[in-house]
């Protein structure tokens, strides 16, 4: 089926226009005024779609590819035939990913699902005493809480709850079924469908009839540019915040609880959970599947590999992996062991029979 469908090709950029912006040099005589209209794997690119290769890995996919442009590095022109012209950058992936939101700007956010369009709709609730700068859009079935603040260019989706004294900055997204309260968010942040913002923490503390319930009288604190994937959940605050830091991407199905501090920049895959009051740095990357214990300090720059257990507080700019999080070379060193060990069993047993 046609992928068009949904993301519809842009009206048309040059190849010169393009190359500009993306601060890439255009390689292919005549090729200025060619027209790009979206992008697509080298594989099937047609002649409006532009490609992008990373590796020799894609020589076979050249062959018979009819893409109008493909973005590469220095290292792998000499791949590309003569009749596709080139865009060479020294970031190929970075530059194809500003492509896309340059050729797909509707894709870079979640925007309006009904043919309705911008504005506040009929069929959402605005409390009385919420203030929503013009340009606002609201979509039906959505509910803005009293004393609530949303700046100009946000987005709301359909049966998103907002709750009360919430404030969201400009250009922001809230997509459908998503809910935020005790919270504040920045400009530019995007937080997909299902999210769940501000909740309160668990929180008990043992009594005579069984665990008492801890109130969580803090915030939420969401800096500018933050990304929430779908079926997130961001706990508020004992009695201080959680904060996630600017441009920080967090991927679908993260728990984060109760008064955490994400630096900026940070990149947290889907399926971690990261307990109470465990402070991550700046520029720290956390794989798929891992637990982090509360009350840790990870510094910044560090890396975590995928399903691995933070039990202790690890140190910037070093890589991690295993359960217990350790050292990824000992790690890796200790799985290439216990594999061997296994292989050399497997013999032995094959042998007795």
């Amino acid at each position: 089926m046609d992928h068009e469908h949904f993301f519809p090709p842009h009206a048309g950029v040059s190849l010169k226009e393009l190359a500009a912006r993306l601060g890439a040099e255009l390689i292919g005589d005549g090729a200025e005024e060619r027209i790009i209209r979206s992008i697509a794997p080298v594989y099937r690119a047609k002649p409006h779609e532009l490609g992008y290769i990373l590796s020799r890995k894609n020589k076979g996919e050249l062959d018979t590819s009819q893409a109008g442009a493909i973005l590469c590095e220095e290292a792998l022109r000499s791949l590309i035939p003569s009749h596709i012209p080139v865009l060479l950058t020294k970031a190929p992936h970075t530059a194809f990913a500003l492509a896309g939101q340059i050729l797909h700007p509707e894709a870079a956010r979640p925007g309006p699902i009904s043919s309705a369009g911008q504005g506040i709709s009929p069929g959402a609730h605005v409390d009385p005493t919420a203030r929503l700068e013009p340009g606002v859009t609201v979509e039906a079935g959505a509910v803005i809480g009293a004393h609530v603040e949303i700046g100009t260019g946000s987005y709301i989706g359909p049966a998103a709850v907002i709750g009360a004294g919430v404030k969201i900055g400009r250009d922001s997204s809230v997509a459908a079924g998503a809910s935020v309260f005790s919270a504040y968010l920045g400009n530019g942040v995007i937080i997909h469908n299902g999210a769940r913002i501000g909740q309160d923490g668990f929180g008990y503390a043992p009594g005579p009839r069984g665990m008492v319930k801890i109130v969580q009288i803090g915030r939420v604190i969401i800096q500018d540019h933050v990304e929430i994937g779908a079926n997130t959940t961001i706990d508020r605050g004992t009695m201080d915040d959680t904060v996630i830091g600017e441009g920080t991407k967090i991927d679908n199905q993260v728990q984060i609880a109760h008064n955490v501090r994400i630096g900026r920049h940070c990149g947290i895959v889907a399926q971690v959970g990261i307990a109470g009051s465990t402070v991550i740095g700046d520029g720290v990357m956390i794989g798929g599947g891992t637990g982090v214990n509360g009350h840790v300090h990870i510094g910044d720059g560090t890396q975590i590999a995928a399903f691995s257990g933070v039990m202790f507080d690890l140190p910037p700019g070093q890589k991690f992996g295993g359960i217990p999080a350790r050292p990824l070379p000992d790690f890796l060193r200790e799985c290439a062991e216990i594999m061997g060990r296994a292989g050399n069993a497997l013999k032995t047993r094959k042998g007795k029979k």
